[in-house]
């Protein structure tokens, strides 16, 4: 080999090193492009959505996509400013979520990002300050890349991404595509809820028509107390819906309808106002919201019945701070959002329309009692004014013509069917009483005293029970009968307390236009055959008093139902 050999090769060499740094740059050229172009599909399959869920469901998985991490999440801040109300995953199964257990709150690495709202590389999850380390059955995770989500002024969450494929860091390049992705994602998230707005506003100006043609139609109370707390559970996305009324002559509100997860469970339920959501909103007159129904220390009063729920929100019903007419309780499940600023403002109007129809629902009873009163005087009128004035000339003719029958046995019956004329007169004038009696001067309701007794028979039982009435109790039942229901009522709630075992007692209480039916059922162990059966023989001649009827029934599924009723035309037979 020549000499000249080496020197004709160095041109060679350089022109290689030449053409691969050519081709590296290329190739970063087209990664970077590529990139971009990843970037720009991100941009617009996220501002493609307009339902918020989707919407930050494809803000996370873009995220997770363009930077090449095995773990992505989405954390939305909640109300307080200092915590996460919505954690969304990326890379993670239903299964290992569930063994983790609890979504984050936002402390530790989490919470950095909160407090400082500044984009956050690390190549060691682990030896940062903040860092809480991982729950159990958490996968390992040791680089990360969080990045403020801003919705024009406000820090609406943060994207957390961790674990890069192939063990390298998260870089500047990656930083710089992830916090151009947030801008794009702040937009997407504004024009999502200001759609969702117009949506539900529009949806809430359907409902309130709806429950204005209900009111206008002439429906029921309760119907249109359903329809309310419906509405509201589906256009709210709530689990539940309860609407609680107070108790007059208590300090309790009684749930009378309740719809969405074990609806028939929770109606009729006696609830305090101290220390119970419902009760917070009843004494501020004013919504009150919280993040955890079910582990909220505030609210911990009254029957436990909100296990798995989480964000809830009481709203009074009514057209003033004060007095309200009852409230509307929602609630949605554990981890689903918290209720927003906007949502409150739509229930508040909502709630005004709800109160209206409460009250013109009380309006229209109270016609339909006047109207009833206003005919009971009108035939307490005419039976004066007519019937007992004829039955007295024809009783004053008999006896005149009496003086006039010389046969005996003809002027016996003669004076016998005026007697019966003069007792007939009684029963009218009796029948006229009752007709013209007032509630007023009767004491404190049926409904107010029943309320009360159930609610204080919880501090016997260990339990609250269970409590509906139907009908018109303060109205149509007369007072001793009342007085022989609150008796009964008592023995039943006594031996359910002292003998059954029960672990649930319900109470229901109704008036028809014939009769009023007490109904208590227990799940305890039954009625032993050769058990003391005094309590229960005074159940059966309090009803017997009153020409009513008294049942012992074992039902299907265990326990024992004590059936007390007595007549309501008892008072015009007295």
């Amino acid at each position: 080999m020549s000499a000249e050999e080496p020197l004709s090769r160095m041109p060679q060499m350089r022109l290689d090193e030449l053409l691969e740094e050519l081709q590296a740059r290329i190739n970063a050229a087209r990664g970077t492009r590529d990139r971009v172009h990843s970037l720009l599909e991100a941009v617009v399959s996220v501002g493609r959505e307009l339902d918020l869920p989707q919407v930050l469901r494809r803000i996370v998985e873009a995220a997770a996509l363009l930077v090449d991490a095995q773990y992505g999440a989405l954390g939305v801040i909640g109300p307080d400013g200092r915590t996460l109300s919505q954690f969304l995953t990326v890379g993670l199964t239903e299964e290992e979520i569930a063994r983790i257990g609890p979504l984050p709150a936002g402390h530790g690495i989490l919470g950095e990002l909160i407090r400082d709202p500044e984009p956050l590389r690390l190549t060691d999850l682990g030896a940062h300050e903040a860092s809480y380390g991982f729950p159990a059955h958490h996968p390992p995770m040791r680089t990360f890349l969080g990045v403020p989500i801003r919705v024009r002024d406000e820090v609406f969450g943060n994207l957390y991404l961790t674990d890069k494929h192939g063990g390298v860091d998260f870089d500047a390049e990656d930083e710089s595509v992830i916090s151009t992705l947030s801008v794009a994602a702040g937009v997407a998230i504004d024009n999502a809820r200001l759609y969702e707005a117009s949506q539900r506003h529009q949806r809430w100006l359907q409902v309130n028509a709806e429950i204005t043609n209900s009111l206008l139609s002439g429906n029921p109370r309760l119907d249109v107390l359903e329809l309310i707390a419906r509405r509201a559970q589906e256009i709210t996305g709530a689990e539940l819906a309860d609407v609680s009324v107070p108790v007059p002559g208590t300090g309790d509100l009684v749930v009378e309808l309740a719809v969405g997860a074990d609806g028939e469970t929770r109606r009729g339920l006696v609830i305090p106002v101290v220390g119970t959501l419902s009760g917070a909103a009843y004494q501020a007159g004013a919504p009150v919201t919280t993040v955890g129904l079910a582990q909220d220390d505030r609210y911990t009063a009254g029957p436990r019945r909100f296990d798995g729920l989480g964000p809830a929100v009481a709203v009074p019903l009514g057209t003033e701070a004060k007095d309200p007419r009852g409230v509307l309780l929602l609630a949605r499940s554990v981890g689903e959002p918290v209720f927003t600023d906007g949502e409150l403002q739509a229930l508040r109007a909502f709630a005004r329309q709800a109160a209206l129809a409460l009250e013109l629902a009380e309006r229209r009873t109270d016609a339909e009692q006047l109207a009833l009163l206003e005919d009971r005087d009108r035939i307490a009128r005419d039976l004066h004014d007519l019937a007992i004035q004829r039955l007295f000339a024809t009783g004053m003719t008999l006896q005149s013509a009496a003086r006039l029958v010389e046969h005996e046995g003809a002027a016996e019956r003669v004076s016998r069917a005026v007697g019966d004329l003069d007792e007939t007169i009684k029963i009218i004038r009796s029948t006229i009483f009752g007709l013209r009696a007032r509630e007023e001067d009767m004491g404190p309701s049926l409904r107010a005293r029943v309320a009360r007794a159930v609610g204080e028979a919880g501090t016997v039982l260990g339990f609250p029970a269970r409590l509906s009435m139907e009908g018109l109790l303060d109205t149509d039942v007369p007072p001793q009968v009342a007085d022989h229901v609150m008796a009964a009522l008592g023995e039943a709630l006594s031996n359910a307390a002292r003998h059954a075992h029960a672990t649930r007692v319900e109470v229901s209480l109704r008036a028809t236009a014939d009769e009023v039916v007490l109904t208590v059922t227990d799940d305890g162990r039954g009625i032993p055959a050769d058990g003391r059966r005094s309590g229960l023989n005074n159940l059966d001649e309090r009803a017997r008093s009153v020409h009513g009827a008294f049942a012992v029934e074992a039902p299907g599924e265990g326990g024992t139902r004590l059936v007390w009723s007595a007549p309501l035309a008892q008072r015009e037979r007295s």
